[in-house]
Formats: structure tokens, C-alpha cells, sequence
């Protein structure tokens, strides 16, 4: 029964490990910004792993909660640098960054660029319904954002008479 339960587990020290790295986390956050755990590009995503895995480990292994504070911290000063330089020099962005990648613009459905977003058109037309598009005459374009997700531009019906703007395509690739 040692796998469910061991009188050498140390499940007070986990808790209390779990309220210390919590409240850390959120001072933390406070100070460095909202977009700490935002799913932005790859970085945010390999960022959000790092701090689960020293989380992890500062609960179930010997690491001390000082030692995780420091790592979660220098994480964070990391990230905030490369923020920071993103916004700064547009080439480390393009570095770091995916761009988005167009799918579908008005009737036409781009396969070469759903090919290369590993993106069947069955989830394609799941997008479309999600977005309550009810033919594609409402659509103004699909776009596969950095963050993996799918956005849908859409008229709110067929016939409507809404100009879309075409700023809202800038930075968006047509060609993968």
C-alpha cells in the first residue's frame, strides 16, 4: 500500500510548499505583467512548461521553496528581457515568433497553407461552424494564429453590407 500512501510522504511540506510557490507565483506575476502565461508563441509555451516542471519539482523532490523562487524569478526576468527586446527589434520577434498564416480568404480555401499548418479541412469547416458561419459568402478570412488557434472573419449574414478592414490581415502570411 506504500504507492497510495507512505508515513514518509512529506504532505505537510508539500502543502505548504504549494501556498508558498502559489503566492510567489502571483506576486511575481503582478510585478513582471499580464502577459507572463500568456500562450503567445513557442517561447511562452517552452516558459509556461519551465515553471510547471520547477513547480513539480519543488513539491515532490528536495528542492527548496528558495531554490524554486530563484529559478521561477530568473524565469520570469528572462522572459521579461525577451519581451522587452521583441518589442524593441522587430527581426528578434521574427526570430522568436510564428507568424500567422492565412487559410481561407472569402470562398477560397488555400491547401497548400493547410497542408503546411498540418490543418485538415474537416477543421477547418469546424472553425466555420463554431463561428456560426452559415456559408461561405460570410466569410472574409480564416487565419491560424501564432498561438495555434483559428480565427474566423465573418459577416454576420450573407447578405450584409459589412466592409471589412484589411488592416486586420497585416503581418498575416499568405504564402507558408
Amino acid at each position: 500500500m506504500d504507492w497510495i500512501y507512505s508515513n514518509d510522504d512529506p504532505l505537510v511540506k508539500t502543502l505548504i510548499g504549494c501556498v508558498v510557490i502559489f503566492l510567489v507565483i502571483i506576486i511575481l506575476t503582478r510585478l513582471i505583467g499580464l502577459r507572463t502565461f500568456a500562450k503567445f508563441t513557442a517561447y511562452d509555451f517552452a516558459f509556461t512548461v519551465a515553471v510547471g516542471s520547477i513547480i513539480s519539482s519543488s513539491l515532490t523532490s528536495n528542492t527548496s521553496l528558495v531554490h524554486a523562487t530563484v529559478a521561477i524569478t530568473g524565469l520570469l526576468i528572462v522572459k521579461y528581457v525577451v519581451s522587452t527586446l521583441q518589442r524593441k527589434y522587430w527581426h528578434l520577434n521574427d526570430l522568436i515568433s510564428n507568424s500567422p498564416l492565412l487559410l481561407m480568404e472569402g470562398k477560397t480555401i488555400f491547401y497548400d497553407n493547410l497542408k503546411h499548418g498540418r490543418i485538415q479541412e474537416e477543421q477547418l469547416v469546424a472553425k466555420l461552424r463554431e463561428a456560426n458561419v452559415l456559408n461561405y459568402d460570410q466569410v472574409f478570412a480564416v487565419v491560424l494564429e501564432t498561438t495555434g488557434d483559428i480565427s474566423v472573419l465573418h459577416k454576420s449574414n450573407s447578405n450584409s453590407e459589412e466592409i471589412f478592414d484589411a488592416k486586420l490581415l497585416a503581418g498575416v502570411r499568405r504564402i507558408p
